[in-house]
């Protein structure tokens, strides 16, 4: 078990891959442990040519619980100590959701430290673009649980909602609910997570400065984060680059994992 330190947080990671590649740090959605990224997934990028690092963020998995009131420039921070724990000076960045938000801020608050950028199925925080579906919404909104049918259930539920249609493994889906509950069960530290998003608003004009290798991906399914999100994100960045995956949801089924990892590595690897 490898842990880092940013101040009081104390951050869980692991890393897959050889030594000698460019380090891609992947960087979770809103309440999703590490071992959502699975190996499978890992597997394609390492055969891709990356050392690849995986983390819980701050109040989920095996890291600790972040202060009261801390904002996505935190997160941002607790994957650049991530970094700085695997002793590279630069890395490729790649977020999904709340993750995106993440990485956009990497980009914004820590850009020398950064090779490339991959923002997964996110938005810019403009409160125009990127919305979910009512259904969705009421969904998100909808409070976690510490029993264990209950949570599963909910994880159930949301992939009905907004996983890409008919993709979902719906008996992987239920082991992998069930690996996360037992892992770690920790519906206050999401709803923690939750209001270091909201709170951190449009970052569209912080966005327009940035000056990496930006690469946006967004599936045409999405009814959690709508695809404008993802559009509005390449449109503000300069020379940022844009993807529309068709049929992928607010989720990275087994299907589009070799899709995943031939666009990010397409891009970041030539960056």
């Amino acid at each position: 078990m490898a842990t880092t330190r940013n101040g009081s947080v104390e951050i869980y990671y692991e890393v897959f891959g050889r030594v000698d590649e460019p380090l891609l740090i992947l960087v979770n959605g809103l309440g999703n442990q590490c071992i959502a990224y699975r190996p499978g997934l890992i597997e394609e990028f390492v055969g891709r040519g990356f050392r690849v690092a995986r983390f819980d963020n701050r109040d989920v998995g095996l890291s600790s619980d972040g202060p009261d009131g801390y904002t996505l420039g935190d997160m941002a921070s607790d994957a650049v100590a991530v970094l700085d724990a695997i002793g590279d000076e630069k890395a490729h960045f790649f977020g999904a959701s709340l993750g995106g938000m993440i990485v956009q801020t990497v980009a914004i608050e820590h850009a020398n430290r950064v090779l490339s950028i991959t923002s997964v199925m996110s938005t810019t925080g403009d409160p125009e673009v990127g919305g979910p579906t009512e259904e969705a919404r009421e969904l998100l909104l909808t409070p976690g649980s510490t029993d264990r049918d209950r949570a599963i259930e909910l994880h159930l539920a949301g992939q009905r909602v907004w996983g890409s249609p008919g993709l979902v493994e719906w008996d992987l889906q239920r082991q992998i609910a069930g690996e996360l509950f037992d892992r770690a069960c920790r519906p206050d530290g999401v709803a923690r997570q939750y209001r270091a998003a909201r709170s951190d608003r449009s970052r569209s004009e912080r966005l327009r400065a940035i000056a990496v290798p930006f690469l946006v991906l967004h599936g045409t399914a999405d009814t959690l984060i709508d695809i404008s999100g993802g559009r509005r994100t390449a449109e503000v960045v300069p020379g940022a680059t844009f993807v529309a995956i068709d049929g992928m949801g607010h989720d990275w089924p087994r299907h589009f994992w070799p899709r995943l990892a031939d666009e990010v590595a397409g891009f970041a690897l030539q960056s």
